[in-house]
């Protein structure tokens, strides 16, 4: 068992360092007390890999842009670099939040489509194709995402059911209805939308219902 020479403790294990000063430990290690996990320290390489090659992308793509000038044709005034570094930071973000213990899927589709969605639409705003993003491809991902946490609904077994419920009609029906009332004419795009959600939201009172209100009972002590 190693030693710490300051703070006159016994260290087990095979850490190099005292836990209390930081000083180097004297002595002959010992056996892990905890097992290690071969499989998360693959993982752990793996992503820290990722990291590193999303980082060098970054970096290559800054240089490129504003220390040699190297623009997109037809574009001469746009910093394309700062796109690339929001999408792969974008990136990285969504894969914290999905190896993140203790969140649920609900928030983590969530999350994950509302930052696809202000990336896009910052990415098409600089691009001249805020038509393209708006009419069809956030209707598009937004019944994406009801789908899923319908999906999820049905399959759910730890009761929170209410959870997807709401996120979906929240972030998913919700838009489709000020839409129209905004605009009062919509779009092709946004009308299968509302109508894929309104069918969604029906779909999951009819089959969930029983567990959205056992979950409202729960959450509200009635």
């Amino acid at each position: 068992m190693k030693k710490c020479p300051y703070c006159k403790i016994e260290v087990s294990g095979r850490n190099d360092k005292c836990p209390l000063c930081q000083s180097r430990l004297t002595g002959e290690g010992e056996d892990a007390v905890f097992p290690v996990s071969e499989a998360l320290k693959f993982k752990s390489f793996l992503y820290k890999l990722q990291m590193l090659i999303v980082l060098s992308i970054v970096i290559t793509g800054l240089g490129l842009d504003f220390m040699y000038h190297i623009k997109l044709p037809g574009f001469p005034k746009l910093h394309w670099s700062l796109i690339l570094a929001m999408w792969l930071l974008a990136f990285e973000f969504l894969i914290m939040r999905q190896f993140r213990p203790g969140i649920g899927s609900a928030r983590k589709i969530t999350m994950m489509v509302l930052i696809m969605l202000i990336t896009t639409l910052i990415t098409a705003h600089y691009f001249k194709l805020m038509w393209l993003a708006w009419d069809w491809i956030v209707p598009i991902v937004l019944a994406g995402m009801m789908t899923a946490n319908f999906v999820l609904a049905m399959l759910d077994r730890q009761g929170n059911t209410m959870a997807y419920l709401l996120s979906g009609l929240t972030f998913g029906l919700l838009p489709c209805i000020i839409r129209f009332i905004a605009d009062k004419k919509m779009p092709l795009a946004w009308t299968i939308c509302m109508i894929i959600g309104a069918i969604l939201f029906a779909g999951t009172i009819i089959f969930k219902g029983h567990s959205v209100a056992n979950e409202l009972r729960r959450r509200f002590n009635v």
